[in-house]
């Protein structure tokens, strides 16, 4: 059963069994799932041994649900795991914000990886280039063959590609570029092992020695992209004017645009809310940062990976473009109950939709950042939301947690010392009042 909408207006108010109650009927999710992302029935120590080596455990992050997402016209439940204060509640404002200009619109490139193949040791490399070139039909149908499977869905080798490295602390090399379609997966076995099978047949062609096989992270050819538009009216809050609201926004977004300080700052805010979905779901969130920084340094200046600007109605419209190399099928999105079910709550059927999904929740989440920094400042909503696990650090327990956290926003100093202080006065006068 499909989510009949991701816009749920009261949901942080509810108790936490109502709230996972709500999700499952929204999304329709069977109680196994619902277990599996409640963590009742998660990964178990049992199923990690067979993951990773030296397994002694599990370790459990929290998982929230981004709301009010709008893609492609679509509803999106969006499971998102991450430890960090006002992420979640940030993204989840702002897609409703978004909502009013009718959405987030996305999408994908084709989704073709990159393995690559470090020659070494040829002895003419110009002639070495083009020999590959000329070989270039049988060598990309014989990579195709290497994985029948992924053949039979539509994958395979697409290009063959070589590039020569004049300047290297070893002097100059060669590099094979074999471009692959992996359809749904995320595609790192896939392209591993077929630019391993092509290297005696690289070797042979070129008389050098294949060094290196791996595929790349810089996933430049498999791009996710989205844009949004926010109308005027909707950025109008408290005492700040819409247009105050926009301007400021759009001078944040320039300083990160011009300033590779600030543009790490400013991507690492958009990284909140996509290595969030990418962790729910099971895919590798470090090959995603990896792409991601090294894509919005591709100029050879390190800058922003959005952009924001106002249309001829004065609206706010960003945009995002970045890698997204993520897949559903095989990995840990199979093997973890929690990544299967994350996968049905939203209801993403192929690797592009869950893609579309994740840089829409990137500008959501670059979005809040920067209307809370040209605002009210980045502490006042997010130190309001760490306060509770300040209060919890201190000692406090069941109802003493919200209250404490509450005298801590209203003094301003949310610290586990005065956090302490405050608790010790509460059971001192508890006492005497006995």
């Amino acid at each position: 059963m499909p989510t009949q909408t991701s816009r749920i207006p009261g949901f942080y108010q509810l108790p936490l069994a109502e709230k996972q109650a709500r999700i499952a009927q929204a999304a329709g999710l069977e109680a196994s799932a619902l277990a599996a992302l409640s963590g009742v029935a998660g990964l178990s120590a049992e199923q990690a041994d067979h993951m990773v080596e030296n397994a002694i455990g599990v370790y459990a992050l929290p998982l929230g649900i981004g709301l009010n997402f709008l893609v492609n016209g679509r509803e999106v439940l969006v499971p998102m795991t991450i430890e960090e204060p006002s992420v979640v509640a940030g993204a989840s404002f702002m897609a409703r914000l978004v909502r009013a200009g009718g959405g987030f619109t996305a999408h994908t490139t084709a989704p073709e990886m990159i393995g690559q193949m470090q020659l070494l040791d040829v002895p003419d490399l110009h002639a070495a280039r083009l020999a590959l070139l000329e070989q270039r039909s049988t060598l990309l149908e014989e990579a195709s063959q290497i994985d029948s499977v992924l053949q039979g869905l539509g994958g395979g080798a697409r290009d063959l590609e070589v590039r020569l490295i004049e300047d290297s602390p070893i002097g100059p090399f060669l590099v094979v570029h074999l471009i692959y379609d992996v359809r749904d997966a995320m595609g790192a076995n896939a392209v591993n092992t077929a630019v391993e099978r092509l290297a005696p047949r690289i070797e042979a062609i070129t008389g050098g020695r294949v060094h290196l096989r791996i595929l790349s992270n810089l996933a430049d050819r498999r791009l996710a992209r989205v844009r949004a538009t926010i109308p005027l009216a909707e950025l109008a809050f408290d005492d700040y004017p819409a247009e105050t609201v926009r301007d400021g926004i759009l001078a944040a977004w320039a300083f990160a645009a011009a300033d590779p300080y600030r543009a790490a700052t400013h991507n690492k805010g958009i990284m909140n809310g996509v290595d969030a979905v990418v962790i729910a779901t099971g895919n590798d969130w470090r090959a995603i940062e990896a792409g991601a920084h090294a894509y919005a340094a591709r100029s050879g200046r390190y800058t922003s990976l959005s952009t924001w600007g106002k249309n001829a109605q004065g609206d706010l419209v960003g945009t995002l473009e970045m890698p997204m190399a993520v897949g559903i099928v095989g990995g840990a999105t199979k093997v973890h109950p929690g990544a299967r079910a994350a996968l049905q709550l939203m209801g993403v059927t192929s690797a592009a939709e869950l893609a579309e999904v994740i840089v829409s929740v990137g500008l959501a989440q670059n979005l809040a950042a920067l209307r809370a920094l040209a605002t009210e400042g980045i502490q006042r909503g997010h130190m309001t939301l760490h306060a509770r696990q300040v209060a919890i650090a201190a000692g406090a327990q069941g109802e003493q947690i919200e209250r404490l956290a509450a005298q801590l926003v209203a003094e301003k100093t949310v610290r586990v010392d005065r956090a302490e202080a405050i608790l010790k006065t509460w059971q001192a006068d508890a006492a005497a009042a006995k």
